[in-house]
């Protein structure tokens, strides 16, 4: 009996310093701006940190493209690229203020992939293939990009790391009082996986839609943009309806849906910015 009762006192003291943990690592990324994101967010390991290793995974990618001739640095689409960048990262600091001392990049492969990415610190990649294929135009380029830049905005890429270093804690912890429970704590490490992993994925998502949507309506694009671009997506990627519950991003129609709510919010910004001369219309 008094090693069971010891049990439980080590149960609660590390419950104790986990949830102190927890609690100590809350923080705020951004401003909500005018599509009133203002979540907060669970940080365990610094900005730093993640950015070193993010411009190291960054700059291999540029150096791979670059073995296979296909890093493209110049010409009118990366110009084109550039002019939507130069207009949307001033936007940024709606949301936040460091983002004055980021180093932008910009990263145009030549590769038939429907992906664009912007890496925390502002590296921002865009694959020939989403242009191409999807036959975009400035406004629905500009959405895909601010979405991008606003997951780095966001961190989330740092909150993604720190929600698996928490995890990680927990089982630890959970191995080391419940010595030979190890496939109790395995089950409960997957559950885990759904309801805490997942659910916070597809509203990192969310966020990122959000935020974007604003800074291309700030930058001048038409905030419609953002809703052609996944009527397109769906199109070309015929995109079958699974459950939510079990997927990391929200459906291509959540994801109209949402944004559509959210143009009215974003709309007088758009009015009142001055717009882009290359920017072809809806």
């Amino acid at each position: 009996m008094q090693g069971l009762h010891l049990s439980k006192l080590n149960i609660k003291l590390y419950l104790v310093l986990i949830v102190a943990t927890l609690l100590s690592a809350c923080a705020n990324t951004t401003r909500p701006g005018a599509v009133g994101v203002n979540r907060s967010q669970f940080m365990m390991v610094s900005s730093a940190d993640v950015e070193r290793s993010s411009a190291a995974s960054y700059n291999d990618q540029n150096q791979k493209a670059k073995e296979k001739n296909a890093l493209i640095t110049s010409g009118p689409t990366y110009d084109r690229l550039k002019v939507i960048a130069n207009r949307l990262i001033p936007q940024t600091q709606e949301f936040r203020d460091d983002t004055k001392q980021w180093d932008w990049r910009l990263t145009l492969i030549d590769a038939p992939i429907l992906n664009a990415t912007c890496a925390p610190g502002g590296k921002i990649t865009f694959y020939t293939g989403i242009i191409e294929q999807l036959n975009l135009n400035d406004d629905e380029i500009a959405a895909i990009m601010g979405h991008e830049i606003a997951h780095a905005l966001r961190e989330h890429g740092r909150e993604r790391v720190s929600q698996a270093m928490a995890q990680n804690l927990a089982v630890n912890v959970a191995m080391a009082v419940a010595g030979g429970y190890g496939s109790a704590v395995s089950a409960a490490n997957q559950v885990a996986h759904y309801v805490f992993v997942l659910p916070n994925s597809r509203e990192n998502e969310s966020e990122a839609d959000a935020i974007g949507l604003e800074l291309a309506a700030r930058a001048g694009y038409n905030p419609n943009g953002a809703i052609t671009v996944w009527q397109k997506m769906i199109k070309a990627t015929k995109e079958k309806s699974s459950p939510e519950f079990l997927s990391t991003h929200p459906s291509g129609e959540t994801r109209i849906e949402q944004l559509s709510a959210l143009i009215p919010a974003v709309e007088p910004l758009y009015k009142a910015a001055p717009k882009p001369p290359s920017t072809k219309k809806l």
